[in-house]
């Protein structure tokens, strides 16, 4: 795996770029007008789409009908010397449709303790929490 960063500006702006050509842009959100997110904010993202990508795949394997699937990422950041990693992440699913929701909490335990690389990269860490919504109601 390989990814290439290009600065496209005068000042923090850089497009990365894989393999394939598929790119984001990464930028210093502190300052005005920024076209891009910042590399933590990009981490949580990650976290989002591999985790994602873990609980559909999973739900589609089981035959369940997901007619709408969003997540929402939370990030609390320490101070440690001079930088600030993250402490604790918490990850919210919100899943609709026809899905059995014990399946639906299943595939995201599964996710995190198991498949979710970007997790897994974290988890010694960063406290790594999740919740599921499956048709507006929480799945305890």
């Amino acid at each position: 795996m390989k990814i290439t960063l290009n600065r496209i500006n005068d000042d923090f702006l850089f497009e990365c770029s894989n393999e394939q050509g598929n790119s984001i842009l990464l930028d210093n959100t502190t300052l005005p007008n920024a076209k891009g997110v910042s590399p933590m904010q990009s981490v949580l993202m990650a976290v989002a789409g591999c985790s994602g990508i873990d609980v559909v795949s999973i739900l589609k394997k089981q035959r369940q009908t997901i007619t709408d699937f969003k997540a929402e990422v939370e990030g609390e950041r320490v101070q440690v010397d001079e930088a600030k990693p993250f402490k604790s992440i918490k990850v919210k699913f919100f899943l609709e449709g026809e899905i059995d929701p014990k399946k639906a909490k299943k595939a995201a335990e599964l996710s995190f303790e198991k498949y979710c690389s970007v997790s897994k990269t974290l988890e010694p860490n960063v406290e790594i929490t999740y919740e599921v919504s499956v048709n507006g109601e929480i799945v305890e």
